[in-house]
């Protein structure tokens, strides 16, 4: 293994996840979050001589740090009741699509129960009807849960970069609900686990094209994890729209623990690149890092809102490695395959030899 190598950690059980399709205002499209990314991916980073390293099935502990165990009940069991019900022979959908919502509009304060039906009660926790769950899903998600733990633990072990290939990504997930093609957050589980181990103070910098909601809530209100994220603005119409602004910096405990740093649509290199330093700085004295490596931001990316290029991941991977910080990378988005692995490769050379 070259000794610019990180240990990659990965599983073939994240392949299982199948979502065929998304529903987005209300038409079934074609998704991009397809299982053969972990194989683009692979591909590369066998080819840059980096090590791979099979997961293993991981303790609960790290998860349910950071995610309701209802939540974790309902991933686990959906796709199960789902085909139970009568959906696949009466409209020929064979995956959990939620039907309604019980936001505050439809409850008005009325007292609630969760809803009998799958059907519905899978608005309680989806907050999109773009992430969908079938067959596979919780396998999936569950095994890219193990790959952060497992690098995570390689991390505070002494190793000083790995690499967690979870697919589907994770960094929208919140604490009792999931959606952005995300179904449990990984990025939040990896910093779990090095506090779990230690780390008086983690520092996570999101660097995927979209603000990761999901790893900000569950941290919002806390000193000993800092999220930063590089994102284009969700005031100009992007997810996840209605949170991801600079003003958003955390509560109580947590005041000043949170740094948003929203980008205009079509930003190159230069400015993203500044906004990654300004990150890497912010997050310098903690005692170890997790990167949320979205890669979406790239230019030929189909979910791209931003113009990063193959050397701006790989001056990002330099600028956060330059910290110091022992550090696990955790894939997020990154949808065009035939630039999706090399993407990564470049981030995680930049990274390794800062």
């Amino acid at each position: 293994m070259s000794q610019y190598a990180a240990s990659v950690i990965w599983s073939p059980e994240t392949r299982r996840h199948d979502p065929r399709h998304e529903v987005w205002v209300g038409v079934p499209t074609e998704g991009t979050e397809r299982a053969n990314r972990v194989d683009a991916i692979l591909a590369a980073l066998r080819a840059d001589g980096h090590q791979l390293i099979e997961s293993t099935r991981q303790p609960d502990d790290a998860l349910l740090a950071v995610h309701d165990p209802e939540l974790v009940e309902f991933l686990r069991t959906a796709a199960e009741r789902w085909a139970a019900g009568p959906y696949d022979e009466l409209v020929g959908q064979q995956r959990v699509v939620p039907y309604l919502f019980p936001t505050p509009a439809m409850t008005a304060g009325l007292p609630t129960r969760p809803a009998v039906a799958v059907h519905a009660d899978a608005g309680r926790f989806v907050y999109d009807t773009m992430t969908l769950v079938g067959p596979g899903t919780w396998e999936a998600a569950r095994s890219a849960v193990d790959c952060a733990v497992q690098a995570a633990a390689l991390v505070a072990d002494g190793t000083p970069l790995a690499y967690a290939l979870c697919r589907p990504p994770g960094h929208h997930a919140t604490p009792a609900g999931f959606g952005g093609s995300c179904y449990l957050n990984n990025a939040a589980v990896a910093a779990a686990t090095l506090r779990a181990a230690g780390s008086s103070r983690v520092g996570i910098v999101d660097i995927d094209a979209h603000q990761g909601n999901g790893t900000a809530a569950i941290f919002y209100d806390r000193s000993d994890v800092r999220y930063g994220s590089v994102h284009v603005d969700p005031g100009a119409g992007w997810f996840p729209h209605v949170v991801g602004y600079a003003d958003e910096t955390g509560s109580g405990a947590g005041a000043g623990a949170t740094r948003n740093l929203p980008l205009s649509e079509g930003t190159g290199d230069e400015e993203w690149l500044a906004a990654v330093a300004e990150l890497a700085d912010w997050v310098a004295d903690c005692d170890a890092l997790v990167v949320s490596l979205g890669v979406d931001a790239a230019k030929d990316d189909p979910e791209s809102p931003l113009q990063v290029t193959a050397d701006g991941y790989r001056e990002a991977g330099r600028l956060l490695g330059a910290t110091g910080l022992p550090t696990v990378a955790v894939q997020e988005g990154g949808y065009h395959l035939p630039t999706l692995g090399g993407l990564v490769a470049a981030y995680l050379a930049g990274h390794a030899t800062a």
